[in-house]
């Protein structure tokens, strides 16, 4: 793929975040008009249209974006460390710990004292799933160990998730856990984007600074390593990167399954078999396609609080089946 046609892809798809996330603000119950909504939105004096745009529609665009960046980023990233299309970010167990933290807070009522302490519990999940995936794979394992490591934690927090919930003495607890492990944007403020953007923002940094080696790594670890890649660093760098993305997503907004696994596939064939191509596409389509489900999940039922994890599920499973039947009649 030529510098001319990347260039145009990744043009292509910030026009389309940009149409999104328009369509984001202007859209809700409300019902205000363009204008109204705009004016508001700009140049708001504390009136009630000022406050809907800027504390609700506003910060939950802006973190449907930071949430798709980050997963879809996370996705293209690991299924080109471990040449594996079907690696996600959810394989290395830290959004599953993550979720376990914020429930823990939830379950405990800790959560009800101060908004802010679900998320921080959320990273502190997380952050303790990047430790025993140290101690587990060792910091010179290799991918096998890693995905192996991964999935053992993954495991043991679905586990102590599950007994959370089969312990739960309280029913309202229950249900607000269950629909938080949904995943949504709803009720989501500024104060969210300012917990995890640091983290996001540290995550896309480091995933970026892993494209020459994950170049490297197409040609195999012995052709990356006499190219000069140190490929213990890349492979920790990696995953504290797409650790800090996918625990901050997890902890502010719950599960969303699916972005990090259909983005790359959807893009791969326009960018060519370089990650480091990829990589940048895969951040922008994660943003449009998390933006849109977002947008479907507020109109298809509107008085209802349709959760985004089901919208994405029920847009990402389609697509990946569709992914994997193209898949099968080109190797036929």
């Amino acid at each position: 793929m030529s510098a001319v046609s990347q260039t145009r892809l990744l043009g292509g798809l910030s026009l389309l975040v940009i149409l999104l996330c328009s369509i984001s603000l202007l859209i809700g119950p409300a019902g205000f008009s363009i204008a109204d909504s705009l004016t508001a939105l700009f140049s708001g004096t504390g009136d009630a249209i000022s406050l809907v745009m800027q504390e609700i529609r506003l910060p939950r665009a802006l973190l449907a974006i930071m949430v798709g960046i980050s997963l879809g980023l996370s996705g293209a990233a690991l299924q080109g460390y471990l040449r594996n299309p079907l690696a996600e970010p959810g394989l290395i167990g830290v959004s599953s710990s993550a979720a376990l933290g914020a429930v823990i807070t939830l379950q405990t009522g800790i959560a009800a004292q101060m908004m802010i302490i679900l998320p921080f519990f959320g990273l502190l999940g997380a952050a303790i799933a990047v430790v025993l995936l140290l101690l587990l794979a060792g910091p010179r394992g290799g991918s096998l160990t890693l995905i192996l490591a991964g999935i053992a934690i993954s495991a043991l927090a679905g586990a102590l998730t599950s007994l959370v919930l089969n312990l739960s003495p309280n029913p309202f607890a229950t249900s607000e856990i269950v629909f938080w492990m949904l995943g949504s944007l709803a009720d989501r403020s500024f104060a969210h984007i300012w917990i995890a953007l640091p983290f996001m923002a540290l995550g896309w940094v480091l995933i970026l600074s892993t494209a020459r080696g994950l170049d490297a790594l197409i040609l195999g670890e012995d052709a990356a390593a006499s190219l000069g890649i140190n490929l213990g660093v890349l492979r920790w760098v990696l995953v504290a990167g797409v650790a800090a993305c996918t625990g901050a997503a997890t902890s502010v907004v719950g599960a969303i399954g699916f972005v990090g696994l259909v983005v790359p596939h959807i893009l791969r064939p326009f960018v060519g078999a370089r990650p480091s191509r990829l990589l940048p596409a895969s951040a922008l389509g994660g943003a449009a396609l998390v933006l849109a489900a977002d947008i479907a999940a507020r109109l298809i039922l509107p008085d209802r609080d349709l959760k985004l994890g089901v919208v994405m599920a029920i847009i990402g499973a389609p697509i990946f089946l569709h992914l994997i039947y193209r898949t099968r009649r080109a190797e036929l």
